[in-house]
């Protein structure tokens, strides 16, 4: 292996963390902003111009407060947990092609870690063991809120995940491929899958709601019911890594669904523009559409936080096994009947 592309990988990787870290941090602040707006408040306004530097504020905060483990608590599991959610949150990042290739010299650099030909796959398996950090936290916590909460989030998961699993399914029937890569090159221009699968993308979102305990799906961090849920009895940096984790598990979605759907790094006019401006700052612009596309989506997961009310535990399974999951097969279904038709005549 040549040392070049270990040092191109790292790098890649280094930004892609960083940048999940940062936007994460930020996501915090635009939270507390489109509240706010949504409900005629100014919002944070103190720390630097617009309260733009509230979200360094937290994070001193968090570092500077006293670390508490419960005496009765599993000490170890106690401390694997955060970095389990942490871990889990960030390797998602790993499949998902932040644009095309760029040239640098006579050196083609792709903008993704890696493209395996089980993207997809690869993806469910990540978002399956994010549960795993839910769980140990909520149990090793000794704490029957915390322990109620970390199973609310396992059943939930399950539920979904076949939801989602199944909306996937018409999706590779359209593209006939798992590789993120190939199915976002697919989508050049305006080819996008959302308007090939409207059905599996709504479903999908859905379900993209509920993997990440946003509301209102938000019952394991359900606060009038069981305090603050599975991370109760965390604090300092412990509980920044859990909450940490949450909002780059939406930034991740938000990136997997702008990917599958929305045509990720494609965009109308695309071939023009990469013309005009080169093999370099073509791609990126590609790139900066890329993420105009998850920010969209992470302003309708904070809109839909702060106007729907939070669904009842029983409404919450009621949607996930008999409503969701019949959609899916239904739309798997018509998806094969309409390919055969098509493929026939």
């Amino acid at each position: 292996m040549e040392l070049s592309f270990v040092i191109e990988k790292f790098i890649l990787i280094t930004i892609i963390f960083a940048i999940s870290l940062l936007i994460a941090m930020y996501s915090t602040y635009a939270e507390r902003k489109v509240a706010a707006f949504l409900q005629d408040r100014l919002g944070p306004d103190r720390a630097g111009p617009f309260g733009i530097l509230q979200p360094l504020a937290d994070g001193v905060k968090m570092f500077m407060k006293e670390e508490i483990i419960p005496s009765n608590a599993n000490k170890w599991l106690f401390m694997v947990g955060p970095g389990l959610a942490m871990l889990t949150a960030c390797i998602g990042t790993a499949v998902i092609p932040w644009g095309s290739t760029v040239v640098i010299g006579d050196r083609i650099v792709p903008l993704q870690v890696t493209d395996i030909n089980v993207g997809i796959l690869y993806i469910f398996g990540v978002v399956s063991l994010g549960v795993y950090g839910v769980m140990i936290g909520g149990w090793a916590s000794n704490n029957k809120y915390s322990l109620l909460s970390a199973i609310r989030a396992a059943s939930q998961n399950i539920s979904y995940e076949i939801a989602m699993g199944l909306s996937i399914i018409a999706l590779l029937l359209v593209t006939n491929t798992m590789s993120l890569k190939e199915i976002v090159e697919q989508q050049h221009g305006w080819r996008w899958n959302v308007l090939y699968q409207p059905m599996g993308f709504l479903i999908f979102m859905v379900c993209a709601f509920a993997e990440t305990n946003r509301a209102p799906f938000d019952l394991p961090e359900c606060e009038t019911e069981l305090i603050g849920g599975y991370h109760t009895e965390y604090s300092s940096m412990k509980l920044g890594f859990y909450l940490f984790a949450e909002y780059i598990n939406m930034f991740v979605s938000s990136a997997v669904m702008a990917a599958l759907y929305f045509g990720g790094y494609n965009y109308p006019g695309m071939d023009w523009v990469l013309a005009q401006t080169g093999p370099v700052i073509g791609p990126l612009i590609g790139t900066l559409v890329f993420f105009a596309k998850i920010f969209a989506f992470i302003f309708f997961f904070m809109w839909v936080r702060w106007t729907i009310p939070r669904f009842r535990y029983d409404q919450l399974m009621h949607l996930g096994w008999k409503a969701l999951i019949p959609l899916a097969i239904a739309n798997i279904v018509i998806t094969g009947i309409v390919i055969a038709i098509i493929e026939k005549f």
